[in-house]
C-alpha cells in the first residue's frame, strides 16, 4: 500500500493550472487570479479631508482663538476653485478636495461659525486630518497577486483600482460518477436492500465550494456496459471522479471496465483509514480519481487528495495540506500501519489554546460524525498510544464544506 504523502504528491504532479479567462468583477468572487493586478488610478487621486470642518493654513491657527474668513466650500465630489490666502479658510466635508494653499483641517466641533467668519478654538499641525494623494495606493501598484483566491475584500479593492475585468484561471470541470446497484437517489423509491446515495451530491457540493464545476454522470449500475457508457460522459472534463467499485469484490468493476477503456493506472490502495481502496490514473489523457464507495471514506479522501488537485488546476500557489496542532482531551490507543484520520471536534481552553476531542466511535459508516466534525486528527502509522494533554496534528475541515 502506498503512503498517503506519496499518493497525494503523485496526484498533484498530474495537474497543472488551467488556462486563464476574463471575467467581470461581479463574477470573480472565489475565482483565482491568473496574473498580478495593477491599479489604474491613484487613491485618493488628490489630497482630501478626513473629516467635516474647515480647510485652513496651519500657520493661521498657531495662536487661538483665531478668526478666519470662509471664502468657499469643498463638498465630496466638488472642489473650491482658487487658492486660499492668509486668514482665509474653506468649509469642507469628508472626502472633499483640500484646496490649494490649505495644509490642515480643523474639525467643525473645534469651531464656532457666524456668517462668513469662523472662530477656530484649537491649533492644528500641518497635515491634520488631511489624506494625502496616494495614501491608499498609487497608479501602477500591484495590489492583488496571481494565485490569490478572490474574496469580497478583493472585489472592493479591484473596484477601487478601476479594474472591472479580471484574468482568472478557468474553473475545473469535474465529472462525478457514483456506482452500485445498492444506491438510489434521494426521493426515489428505496428497495429493501438499497441505501440512499449521498456520495455524488456531497462530492458535487464539495467541488462547487472549492471553485470547480461539478458534472453529475448519475449512478452506474453494477453492469460493465452501463458503467463504460456512463463513464464516457467524462470526455472533455478535467477530472473524472468515481465512487465505489474500486475494491476487489466481484461487483467492483471500475478498475477493470476503465482498464478496457485504456486506463493507465498510477496506483491503487493506500495506507490510510478511512479510504484504503483509492485509485488514480488516466483514461485517454483525463485524470481519474477512484474514491471508495463508503460516504465517509469518499469525502475524507476528497479532502486529502481531490482538494489539492482542484487548487492546482485553479492556480492556487500553495497546495500544501494545512496542518495545525492541538492538545488531546481523551486517550487514544496505538495506531497500526495505516495513517488514520479521526473525525473530531475543536474547543479551546481558558487561555485560548485549541483542544481536540475525537469521536469515541469512528466507524466509517457514520456520516453524521463527519457532518458534525470540525477537523480530522491525524494519527501517523504506528503512532504510540496518546494521553490527554498530548499534542497531535489535525487537518481543519475546509470552509464551504459541510456547513463548516
Amino acid at each position: 500500500m502506498l503512503a498517503v504523502a506519496e499518493a497525494r504528491q503523485r496526484i498533484l504532479d498530474a495537474f497543472s493550472p488551467l488556462p486563464a479567462e476574463q471575467v467581470s468583477l461581479t463574477d470573480a468572487l472565489g475565482r483565482v487570479m491568473a496574473e498580478d493586478l495593477a491599479s489604474r488610478r491613484t487613491q485618493p487621486p488628490m489630497a482630501v479631508s478626513a473629516m467635516d470642518g474647515y480647510a485652513v493654513r496651519a500657520a493661521d491657527t498657531a495662536n487661538v482663538p483665531a478668526t478666519l474668513e470662509v471664502v468657499g466650500a469643498a463638498p465630496a465630489g466638488g472642489a473650491h476653485q482658487g487658492e486660499i490666502g492668509p486668514g482665509q479658510c474653506v468649509r469642507i466635508f469628508t472626502g472633499g478636495p483640500v484646496p490649494p494653499g490649505a495644509d490642515a483641517i480643523v474639525i467643525q466641533e473645534d469651531t464656532v461659525a457666524e456668517d462668513n467668519l469662523v472662530a477656530v478654538k484649537v491649533s492644528v499641525p500641518v497635515g491634520h486630518y488631511v489624506r494625502p494623494a496616494g495614501l491608499d495606493f498609487q497608479e501602477g501598484n500591484i495590489l492583488i497577486k496571481a494565485g490569490k483566491t478572490i474574496s469580497a475584500r478583493d472585489i472592493g479593492l479591484a473596484a477601487a483600482m478601476n479594474r472591472p475585468w479580471l484574468m482568472v484561471h478557468r474553473q475545473p470541470r469535474v465529472a462525478i460518477l457514483a456506482t452500485g446497484d445498492e444506491v438510489v437517489m434521494p426521493g426515489d423509491p428505496v428497495g429493501p436492500n438499497q441505501i440512499v446515495s449521498s456520495n455524488g451530491l456531497a462530492l458535487a457540493a464539495f467541488v462547487q465550494a472549492r471553485g470547480g464545476i461539478p458534472i453529475s454522470l448519475g449512478i452506474a449500475p453494477d453492469n460493465r456496459d452501463a458503467l463504460a457508457s456512463m463513464a464516457s460522459g467524462a470526455r472533455g472534463a478535467d477530472l473524472l471522479v468515481t465512487t465505489g467499485g474500486v475494491s476487489v469484490g466481484e461487483h467492483d468493476l471500475v478498475q477493470s471496465v476503465l482498464g478496457e477503456a485504456g486506463l493507465d493506472l498510477d496506483f491503487w490502495q493506500i495506507a490510510m483509514r478511512p479510504g484504503k481502496p483509492l485509485l488514480f490514473g488516466h483514461v485517454h489523457g483525463t485524470p481519474v480519481l477512484g474514491l471508495p464507495g463508503n460516504p465517509v471514506s469518499s469525502l475524507v479522501c476528497a479532502i486529502i487528495f481531490m482538494l489539492p488537485a482542484l487548487d492546482r488546476m485553479q492556480g492556487v500557489i500553495s497546495t500544501a495540506q494545512p496542518r495545525k496542532s492541538a492538545r488531546l482531551t481523551m486517550p487514544l490507543g496505538e495506531n497500526d500501519r495505516r495513517e488514520d484520520y479521526l473525525r473530531a471536534q475543536l474547543s479551546y481552553d481558558s487561555t485560548g489554546g485549541p483542544l481536540v476531542t475525537p469521536f469515541p466511535k469512528q466507524d466509517s459508516s457514520m456520516f453524521s460524525r463527519l457532518a458534525h466534525a470540525d477537523c480530522l486528527v491525524i494519527r501517523e502509522p504506528h503512532a504510540p498510544a496518546a494521553k490527554p494533554g498530548d499534542t497531535v496534528h489535525y487537518v481543519p475541515l475546509p470552509d464551504g464544506m459541510l456547513g463548516v
